[in-house]
């Protein structure tokens, strides 16, 4: 499955203030980015060319692939949480990539609100995005499997047994 990638682009202002602190990767003969289940360590900005996004499954099965268009953003879900990385990413030949490093991204973020918001648009597209792929996976749980929650509004008293 493939979808849009455009949803990583970030705003130029965004960009433009990270890359004044970025270090540019070689990516001359290619290069992993990161792998999906490594630990973040930065933000990968593709400034140029051409890379590769794959999300694969716990048997190697590759469940979502797109190509990554420049001005993209990648590695922030996991940069933001801190968790692993949930796709790889391979930078291909001649690509003109940039690095933020985590302290850099979090300094500009605290120091620059307006960005921080931008950079929540960045990922709040991003989730919208694979929510909408995720329906459209051909494999589903049938509905009878997933057991419905009781219905009731917060706030108010549960019912009481007699």
């Amino acid at each position: 499955m493939n979808f849009d990638s455009s949803v990583f682009v970030a705003q130029p202002s965004l960009l433009r203030k990270l890359l004044e602190r970025a270090l540019p990767l070689d990516c001359a003969k290619g290069r992993v980015l990161f792998r999906q289940g490594d630990r973040p360590y930065g933000l990968f900005i593709l400034r140029r060319g051409d890379a590769i996004m794959t999300l694969e499954s716990e048997r190697g099965d590759v469940l979502l692939q797109t190509q990554i268009v420049p001005g993209s953003l990648l590695g922030l879900p996991a940069l933001l949480s801190g968790n692993t990385y949930t796709m790889s990413t391979v930078a291909k030949r001649r690509a003109e990539v940039s690095y933020v490093t985590r302290k850099d991204f979090s300094t500009l973020m605290l120091a620059e609100p307006k960005l921080a918001l931008e950079a929540l648009r960045v990922l709040a597209v991003e989730v919208h995005i694979a929510r909408a792929a995720i329906v459209q996976c051909p494999q589903s749980f049938p509905h009878d499997s997933v057991e419905q929650p009781e219905h009731r509004t917060p706030g108010l008293a549960s019912p009481t047994a007699n």
